[in-house]
């Protein structure tokens, strides 16, 4: 399939849920700096204006910081920042490491390289990318099987590499193969990833990978010849206008598993701009197309509700959310929320002391630490692990008390 074709049957399967109101389709919140977000503070004002109950919110934030040491909320509505509550270390000038919500970093810079690179990607999603001309460090291949995988199946943990620690995997959405543990190989950041084990063929089961986007993170590096981090300070940070953020890094390269580190505030202007369907202002961030695929099922992944680096709610498994919400969940309780049904992109800040250690995330804190959350217990962890994929500490039932707020 030619990668015209491949974007024109994308397109053409896309509907949007609801369009963003007219009013909200000019305001874009300017940086920080600059006057940032435009905020509603009074109970009364947030339910004009953003449609939502401050009490329930309010509960919201409660559940919320049961389930992580540090954190906070911010819940954003029609363009206002109705709802920024912070516990522990969490605080708008932090920047922690958020685990796995970098992530979706990695799809969306990806998305943008298909574009910008459509010449070099003629399939599209469905180029194979074990090829000398994508990965030539990856040669001689570990495994033959390794040549059909494309980049929309590592994208979307279809590639077949074994996930990290115990993560099952999972055929036709039962956990149908227990996967044991499989340690580092010691080769370093890129080999370990690309030579991860398949435990099953490409495309044929579902496993929580880490090295499926940070081998697409190596293709991204070869073909707009630069890193990750400046590509997506490039494209996404410095056009939305975010503040001081970086990656925790664990090795010579940006790593394409996780751990970007973002301000609060410019955490929710990612998830506003994808709710924009990856416009900022006047200028197409990202291909529309593809953050709307980011939403929906996805025809590499027919084994989890896990699309472009997202988890979907298009089968319903999230009960409280509409089935048009996606949202990506961290370690540590972190999850950015899009649901375009609502005009709503939720930010659920969370972490442990690591997280937001300098040390540990390469990024300064320039703000007091009252010691509150010192002596913090988590409570048992299946209060806060749930669905059929994994745990996410509390991201998906916050998910569903911020939407019960919708009024």
């Amino acid at each position: 399939m030619t990668r015209n074709i491949a974007f024109i049957l994308l397109a053409s399967s896309l509907t949007f849920s609801r369009p963003v109101a007219a009013a909200d389709e000019d305001y874009f919140p300017p940086p920080d700096a600059a006057g940032g977000w435009r905020t509603c503070d009074d109970p009364a004002q947030v339910l004009r204006v953003a449609g939502l109950n401050v009490q329930k919110l309010d509960r919201a934030f409660k559940y919320a910081s049961r389930s992580s040491q540090h954190g906070g909320l911010l819940v954003a509505r029609h363009g206002w920042l109705a709802y920024e509550k912070y516990y522990g270390r969490g605080n708008r000038e932090a920047i922690p490491a958020m685990a796995s919500c970098g992530k979706a970093l990695v799809s969306i810079a990806c998305g943008i390289m298909l574009a910008e690179k459509h010449d070099l990607f003629p399939d599209g999603l469905d180029q194979k990318v074990f090829t000398e001309k994508y990965l030539p460090e990856a040669f001689p291949l570990d495994d033959p099987r390794k040549a059909g995988i494309t980049l929309g199946q590592l994208l979307t943990m279809a590639a077949g590499l074994h996930g990290e620690g115990s993560n099952p995997g999972f055929v036709n959405f039962e956990p149908s193969v227990p996967l044991e543990p499989v340690k580092s190989a010691g080769l370093g950041q890129d080999m370990d990833a690309l030579r991860t084990p398949l435990w099953t063929n490409p495309g044929e089961g579902y496993s929580y990978a880490s090295a499926s986007p940070h081998v697409a993170s190596i293709v991204l590096r070869h073909v707009v010849g630069k890193e990750l981090e400046a590509y997506v300070d490039e494209r996404l940070a410095k056009p939305m206008g975010w503040g001081q953020w970086g990656y925790a890094h664990h090795g010579p390269h940006t790593p394409g598993g996780g751990d970007c580190a973002i301000r609060s505030t410019d955490a929710l202007r990612f998830c506003y701009m994808l709710l924009h369907h990856g416009k900022w202002g006047k200028q197409q961030l990202a291909p529309a197309a593809y953050v709307e695929a980011c939403g929906k099922p996805s025809p590499f992944q027919k084994h989890a509700p896990f699309s472009l680096m997202f988890e979907v709610n298009a089968d319903g498994h999230v009960a409280g959310a509409p089935r048009d919400a996606f949202f990506k969940s961290g370690g540590g309780g972190f999850g950015i929320c899009v649901v375009p049904s609502l005009d709503l992109v939720i930010y659920k800040m969370a972490g442990s002391d690591r997280q937001y250690d300098p040390a540990f995330n390469g990024q300064p804190q320039n703000y007091k630490y009252d010691g509150s959350r010192d002596q913090w217990k988590p409570a048992a962890r299946s209060q806060f692990s749930d669905g059929p994929i994994g745990t996410d500490d509390g991201v998906r039932r916050v998910l569903e008390m911020v939407v019960a707020a919708a009024e």
